[in-house]
């Protein structure tokens, strides 16, 4: 972690980990103290640690097996909000802790599948939503004063509701939902009245919303064809506020301070990394804080996203990003990689991505699909992969070769597929059930053998376990069809080259996913090979496992794509 001026000036770096990473979870109000998140080497059993002005660190959450998460400050900014499942490791409940005795205090305790997401400044209410399926959600507001628990969005069908934030005053609950919508829109609810109304909508998904300290300022994300858009309302005149323009990318993300007279920018873009900008309303001054794009590297030697749609074998149109490396002879045709992302219900996103970037630089071009299933492009094309992962999403992606040969460019026996995570599964379903379409795979982190991986959901997601037996299969009941769909079962017809990596820590897709399937491919005369980073999880976190992940990639695919 470090600190920057927001006049500008020299970063100061304020931890030295060699081993465990750390993320900045917020300053504290009035101090230079810190509270910071870690894990045990990617096992995603976060604890909240406070650095203190003399750079002593306490860990705030010491229980062991059990998983904290920061919720953000009370109103008088005299104690900090965190979720954590000490108590039960299946159930999330809500804490308060006093920043002078550092004594946690439990406000809500988690029942009947509830996931807390916001309270009010007065905290006397709390919005709780139950995951029914991953497009169907029920949201709930909870009076603590009187214990009364209500269900605030009864329905019928698949709606998703989800709370995003309480007004200062506390009068309102804001929300997002896709009611009688392909995409989500904010509307809020009036405590007392009941009275509910649009607030803001767009002909894509709003996916944030968040208020400055007095709730004069709005800040809204809009997911707008794989980008972000941000816009910025002043409440009190109700009118928009023009965001400053940057020389170099898009504002993906924005604070305002607690004066509210300046703000925090985050500026991103294909070809760099997310840069921070500090901004005053008052003068209109727009400064630049970081580089984060190495010095060593030309940003002209990067590329930018292309988006494009193709047709599936059902005229379904696909969105994708297209990557095609520069300089390069237009009558000599080159190598290809699909990028699935993960998820399922993932999406691949414009903006910066280190890996796509070091390959299409070595000479690949790649196209980052969102095969439906993604998010993001309506909530008809989020369910249409529904029990049909592996099949319906597969062929989409395998479509995806027909768009690469067109362009004229690529080498249509030169094209492989490569994903982390269910892009990871993609990509082994795509070498054993569609095994002559892909010359090599690349498989970080995925699942090949969906029982065991659906049996072990992580206690801190049971409340998403029948979400997610409903999307993909019920491991009890439907041992068949997942057999059907899992990669291990049908390793012997694998044909083609894979690399396999993961983290040892994992504990979403654990380890003896990669082990088995490799074991399985060991027994036939393909090329494979294997990378496990005994120091990682689900996503590689520390930058010499990154570099080494990226070094290996690029030599399996120089010896058996290019």
């Amino acid at each position: 972690m470090y600190s920057i001026p927001v006049c500008g000036g020299n970063l100061t770096q304020l931890t030295h980990s060699t081993n465990h990473p750390f993320f900045l979870l917020s300053g504290f109000p009035s101090d230079d103290r810190l509270l910071y998140a870690s894990d045990g080497l990617g096992d995603e059993l976060d604890h909240i640690f406070l650095r203190d002005m003399d750079g002593t660190v306490r860990d705030l959450t010491p229980w062991p097996h059990a998983k904290s998460e920061f919720h953000g400050w009370s109103k008088d900014q005299k104690s900090f909000l965190f979720v954590s499942n000490c108590r039960d490791p299946n159930s999330m409940d809500l804490y308060e802790m006093d920043i002078e005795t550092f004594q946690p205090k439990i406000l809500y305790q988690g029942f009947e599948g509830l996931n807390f997401c916001a309270i009010s400044d007065d905290k006397r209410y709390l919005a709780l939503t139950k995951v029914l399926s991953t497009s169907n959600s029920e949201l709930y507001l909870y009076d603590l004063s009187t214990n009364v628990l209500q269900n605030i969005t009864p329905h019928e069908g698949d709606i998703q509701y989800q709370p995003t934030q309480f007004s200062v005053d506390g009068r309102y609950l804001y929300y997002l939902t896709d009611e009688e919508s392909e995409f989500t829109y904010l509307k809020r609810l009036q405590i007392d009245s009941g009275v509910i109304e649009v607030v803001e909508s767009y002909p894509w998904d709003i996916f944030f919303c968040s208020f400055s300290h007095t709730g004069k300022y709005r800040i809204t994300g809009v997911n707008e064809d794989g980008k972000t858009v941000i816009h910025l309302y002043d409440q009190q005149i109700n009118q928009k506020v023009s965001l400053p323009a940057s020389p170099e990318g898009e504002v993906t993300g924005v604070m305002i301070s607690k004066t509210e007279q300046s703000m925090l920018l985050y500026v991103s873009g294909d070809s760099f990394p997310s840069n921070l900008y500090s901004y005053h309303f008052a003068t209109s001054s727009l400064r630049k804080l970081t580089n984060s794009l190495s010095s060593e590297i030309d940003p002209k030697d990067l590329v930018n996203a292309e988006i494009i749609r193709y047709p599936s074998y059902d005229g379904t149109l696909i969105p994708a990003l297209y990557y095609e490396p520069k300089d390069r002879p237009q009558e000599e045709k080159i190598p290809a990689l699909l990028w699935i992302h993960g998820g399922p219900g993932g999406q691949s996103r414009i903006g910066y991505n280190y890996l796509i970037q070091y390959l299409a630089n070595h000479g690949f071009a790649v196209l980052s699909v969102n095969n439906r299933g993604s998010s993001g492009y309506g909530k008809s094309f989020y369910q249409a992969a529904d029990h049909r992962h592996g099949e319906a999403d597969l062929d989409d992606c395998i479509w995806a070769k027909k768009f690469l040969i067109g362009t004229g460019r690529i080498h249509e026996d030169k094209i492989g597929m490569i994903g982390a995570s269910y892009g990871g599964y993609m990509t082994l379903a795509a070498l054993t059930f569609r095994p002559d379409e892909m010359a090599v795979g690349i498989d970080i982190f995925g699942v090949s053998n969906w029982i065991r991986t659906l049996k072990s959901i992580p206690p801190w997601w049971e409340s998403h376990r029948e979400a997610m037996y409903k999307k993909i299969g019920n491991p009890e009941t439907e041992v068949s069809y997942l057999e059907s769909i899992s990669p291990l079962f049908h390793a012997d017809r694998i044909k083609h080259p894979l690399l396999v990596i993961q983290g040892a820590n994992d504990p979403r897709v654990l380890k003896i996913e990669s082990d088995q399937i490799i074991e399985a491919v060991k027994n036939t005369r393909i090329p494979h090979q294997y990378l496990v980073f005994d120091d990682e999880g689900h996503g590689f976190v520390k930058k010499q496992n990154q570099m080494k992940a990226a070094t290996v990639i690029l030599e399996f695919l120089d010896e058996h794509l290019k």
